[in-house]
């Protein structure tokens, strides 16, 4: 792990959220965002994992076979994630991707619809259910989709894209605002 410690700009800064009584678009806070690959052949190890999460709902977040994402809205210091690195060896390599990807929040009894207009995700409950995550286009960006809640989900993005997914996200919530 490098010492080198970059200013860190929040990519959404600027952004307010946009908000009606149906539908809600708001900024994360850019917190800590570690992608985690599990060795070959390493079993039971959703269970070790949890130990290094914040005990929050949805905080270990699955990618892809053998491969997730840990979250937190707080930034983790720079020994902690040292030490949590260490930890993580010899079943699973850890990268800080806190700097490289943002969170956005999308929620309310119209977010479903508003996200359906640019995803080809079922997210009807029974088919996307609280806890469920995949890897999609919303429209033409790559983003991890979340359900993080009965009408809210969770997106995330990498950095370069996080404005224009909001631009995005915010025209398919105009006709709930």
């Amino acid at each position: 792990m490098s010492e080198f410690r970059p200013t860190l700009r929040p990519a959404l800064g600027s952004r307010q959220a946009v908000a009606s009584a149906d539908f809600r678009l708001s900024p994360l806070p850019e917190g800590t965002i570690i992608h985690v690959l599990a060795r070959p052949g390493q079993e039971d190890i959703v269970p070790f994992l949890g130990r290094f999460t914040d005990a929050a709902p949805h905080a270990l977040r699955p990618v892809s076979p053998d491969q997730w994402f840990i979250i937190s809205d707080a930034p983790i210091p720079h020994q902690e994630m040292k030490s949590l690195f260490a930890a993580l060896e010899p079943r699973a390599t850890g990268v800080d991707q806190s700097h490289g990807r943002v969170r956005i929040r999308i929620e309310g009894k119209m977010a479903h619809r508003a996200l359906s207009k640019g995803t080809a995700l079922d997210l009807d409950p029974s088919a996307f259910p609280i806890g469920q995550s995949a890897v999609t286009l919303v429209g033409h960006i790559a983003a991890h989709v979340t359900r993080v809640g009965a009408e809210t989900f969770e997106i995330i993005v990498l950095r370069g894209f996080a404005e224009s997914l909001w631009n995005d996200l915010a025209r398919m919530g105009l006709e709930f605002g």
